[in-house]
């Protein structure tokens, strides 16, 4: 696959540079859109640029070159200036979420641990739900007119990308300032992308996604953002397709399961116009067939081209951008374990197939994980970045099969947990998509598979068809099934289903228990 290569130029230009550029511009820049109402609250290039260096000369009076300083703070604009301020004070921004349920407070305290911030900068109301360390809320940082820009390298730190922790703990990827600006690019040239672009969405900005779209992109181009909240979308997911609406050429991007909930609730739609969508992204986890089919035909008569819908893939190591679908969108091509959805070709960097792995190389990879030195077995010494997943290319297209890690082996073959996954989802009507997890377990009959699938009231007849369909479709009888309320199925912060939280769950150490 030749792919574009990332232009020196862009290489070679700080970061903090697009924001002075911007800020000669006296236009929109970011908007945070608020419930119930909506209100919309913005700030123009040059109210971002003054109050970025504010935050930067709070954080230099008390940190040094090369800390870390976590962001913990409400999707908001504040969370924006403190990303950027973050940068252009040449500090290492460390995007978190706000620390809301046991699973939240123990990724917090986990990155805490990992990267030992100097600072936190946060929201007012959440200045003691962090832990101990020096901290500021960015509501009480005044605008500064003149703190210049820090002299930074391209290849330092910009940020801790935090994975998500889907296979494996949490894990900081080392994104520099060269690979922020690289991944920008990549977007940029994939969809056509210019400062009269809207870049819109509600994925959360700790989630490398949401991070590079809604924040990186707006600057690097010059283009004004708009978003919301990730609850207020779980609310009503039509804000998201009225939103696309209301800003012609806008590009966003959303995880597959917002996709099968948007086209859920398509009924409830007023007369929009979606003809002028430049793109939907599809990414983040696995891209189905059938929600892709569903979501293009919910909103097809509101105009939406099929085209814009772009599955994608890419991963925290990879800054955010790998492989996706161009003008020409969905490619859905039957195989013979069923219909799989490429992800599209890559844009500025190159992939290879290794013993069935994806690889990656070029400047948006990351520069190993915070503290791992060695940078462990996941970056090669030439450059290479072993993505854990397994995929191929057909038609110069790349096709994503599953997971290394999750890859279920019973008798000596192979099973995909999402297909086995599919087949829980089809085989009875209560059986929520999205919230099925298959895994491999051991017991003293050998290797097996379980799952755990999110059902409204699951009864007899509901395990009943499961059982069925996961033995005539894959000849596999189940060690364990547990038929949960759809919300317990775990997962991970970016909302994927976490398959290995949800085998420690339900089966242990020691086996299958209640």
């Amino acid at each position: 696959m030749p792919p574009a290569d990332v232009p020196e130029e862009v290489l070679t230009t700080p970061f903090t540079d697009y924001l002075r550029r911007n800020a000669a511009h006296d236009r929109p820049a970011f908007t945070c859109r608020t419930f119930p109402g909506p209100a919309d609250h913005t700030l123009s290039w040059p109210e971002v640029l003054d109050r970025v260096r504010g935050v930067a000369r709070e954080l230099r009076r008390r940190t040094r070159p090369g800390d870390r300083v976590a962001i913990v703070a409400r999707q908001d604009l504040g969370y924006v200036v403190a990303f950027l301020g973050t940068l252009y004070a040449g500090r290492v921004a460390v995007p978190l979420s706000v620390p809301t349920g046991r699973a939240g407070r123990t990724r917090i305290e986990s990155a805490f641990a990992d990267a030992a911030p100097a600072a936190c900068l946060t929201s007012k109301d959440l200045l003691d739900k962090i832990p101990p360390v020096f901290a500021l809320a960015v509501e009480d940082i005044a605008p500064d007119a003149a703190e210049p820009p820090a002299e930074v390298a391209m290849t330092d730190p910009a940020y801790l990308q935090y994975t998500s922790g889907s296979t494996r703990r949490p894990a900081g990827a080392v994104i520099s300032h060269r690979a922020l600006v690289a991944a920008c690019w990549q977007t940029t040239e994939c969809y056509h992308a210019d400062a009269s672009t809207h870049l819109a969405g509600w994925v959360p900005f700790f989630h490398d996604m949401g991070l590079v779209l809604l924040i990186g992109t707006p600057v690097f181009l010059g283009a004004h953002s708009v978003f919301f909240t990730p609850m207020e979308f779980v609310r009503d997911p039509l804000r998201w397709i009225r939103l696309l609406a209301e800003h012609p050429g806008a590009i966003t991007a959303a995880p597959n399961f917002a996709f099968d909930l948007a086209a859920e609730a398509a009924g409830e739609l007023e007369d929009v116009d979606l003809s002028h969508v430049n793109s939907v992204l599809n990414g983040s986890e696995p891209v189905r067939a059938a929600s892709v089919e569903a979501f293009d035909r919910a909103f097809a008569p509101f105009g939406l081209p099929r085209a814009a819908h772009k599955p994608c893939y890419g991963l925290a190591e990879a800054t955010v951008f790998v492989t996706s679908a161009a003008d020409e969108g969905p490619t859905v091509t039957a195989f013979g374990r069923g219909e799989l959805v490429s992800v599209g070709r890559p844009y500025g960097q190159r992939i290879r197939i290794v013993d069935k792995e994806i690889w990656v190389s070029g400047p948006n990879v990351a520069d190993g994980y915070w503290g791992d030195p060695d940078r462990g077995d996941t970056f090669t010494e030439d450059g290479w970045l072993r993505t854990g997943d397994l995929g191929f290319v057909h038609d110069g297209l790349l096709y994503v099969t599953g997971r290394l890690k999750d890859l279920i082996i019973v008798d000596g073959r192979n099973h995909h947990p999402q297909d086995i996954e599919a087949t829980v989802e089809a085989a009875h009507p209560r059986v929520r998509a999205g919230r099925v997890a298959a895994f491999a377990v051991r017991d003293g009959h050998g290797e097996g598979v379980a799952v755990v699938a999110g059902c409204a009231a699951p009864d007899a007849d509901v395990e009943t068809a499961v059982r069925r369909a996961v033995s005539a479709g894959h000849d596999l009888p189940l060690r364990a099934l547990w038929l949960v309320p759809p919300g317990a199925v775990p997962r991970t912060s970016s909302g994927k289903v976490s398959r290995a939280a949800a085998r420690d769950r339900w089966w242990g150490e020691n086996g299958p228990h209640d």
